[in-house]
């Protein structure tokens, strides 16, 4: 069984979860997730099966949506509402217009600090547990692309102040940080209250499956032609024995070439300088 499934992750289920309940539905332990969203956070979740586990290595991954909701007046030290509370200022004085000069302010590029609160490694440590045992470390920071930043609602709940946020970020960007950096330019305390993803690259949150879908086994799935550009060719008689044996073969192509076998998906070249190259197979 070689699939992707799109998920809609539920909030309170780590990423590993979601896996772990779709390997026993499926009855099959080669599976794993393109992309990690934190337990809280809700949305897209990509999910390879079978040989396809390995297609994160060709999907371009570069690109990732999200529409944020923000608490405005408190400060935690995960950067969420499910953290330790910092700071909390009662009355805040902000408006529309404050935050989307803020927000623009944004739409750059920049080195991001990763949260303490991360699985980042630092000296093979994960960051959060430096964290848990009150451990000072110096936070690694990445260069990410905020490619852009809409303001989607301002708003009043519960006596405390909103703000929603859609935007779309280069990989490896935490949102919760962005956030944690716009508090610093508004100089007003601020935290992530929910998360979701809705796009990752060509893939979008409109066309996952729910649990409950897997669970009863009416859910969608996605092959390579879906996921990938890719000529599709029948393993030609004179190269077949190349093929089968994992060759590489005197053929020069800008595209992967899924070679198949009576219709059936068997190996996926790609271009090596003049020649192509078996990168993965589907069956023997």
């Amino acid at each position: 069984m070689n699939e992707i499934i799109l998920i809609n992750k539920e909030k309170g289920y780590t990423s590993r979860d979601i896996v772990n309940i779709v390997s026993k539905q499926l009855n099959t332990k080669k599976i794993g997730h393109f992309g990690t969203l934190d337990p809280m956070a809700e949305g897209l979740l990509i999910i390879g099966v079978g040989a396809y586990t390995k297609l994160g290595n060709f999907l371009e991954n570069d690109t990732k949506e999200y529409i944020a909701e923000v608490l405005i007046g408190t400060s935690t030290d995960t950067y969420d509402i499910e953290g330790k509370v910092i700071e909390q200022v009662i009355n805040v004085d902000l408006t529309k217009d404050d935050i989307e000069d803020a927000l623009n302010k944004f739409k750059t590029t920049y080195h991001q600090e990763v949260p303490i609160y991360s699985a980042t490694k630092v000296n093979g440590k994960k960051l959060y547990e430096y964290a848990r045992e009150g451990r000072k470390v110096e936070l690694p920071k990445k260069e990410v692309t905020i490619y852009d930043l809409e303001l989607l609602d301002f708003f009043e709940r519960n006596n405390n102040k909103y703000f929603r946020f859609k935007c779309l970020v280069s990989k490896g960007t935490y949102i919760r940080s962005l956030i944690n950096d716009i508090s610093k330019e508004l100089n007003i305390p601020l935290c992530m209250s929910t998360l979701v993803r809705t796009k990752q690259d060509k893939f979008s949150l409109e066309d996952a499956n729910t649990l409950d879908d897997i669970k009863k086994g009416i859910y969608k799935s996605l092959n390579i032609r879906d996921v990938l550009d890719v000529d599709v060719e029948e393993i030609p008689l004179e190269l077949e024995k190349k093929i089968l044996n994992g060759s590489k073969i005197e053929i020069s192509k800008s595209k992967m070439i899924l070679f198949t076998k009576n219709g059936e998906d068997i190996v996926l070249y790609a271009p090596y300088y003049n020649e192509m190259k078996p990168v993965l197979t589907f069956k023997k």
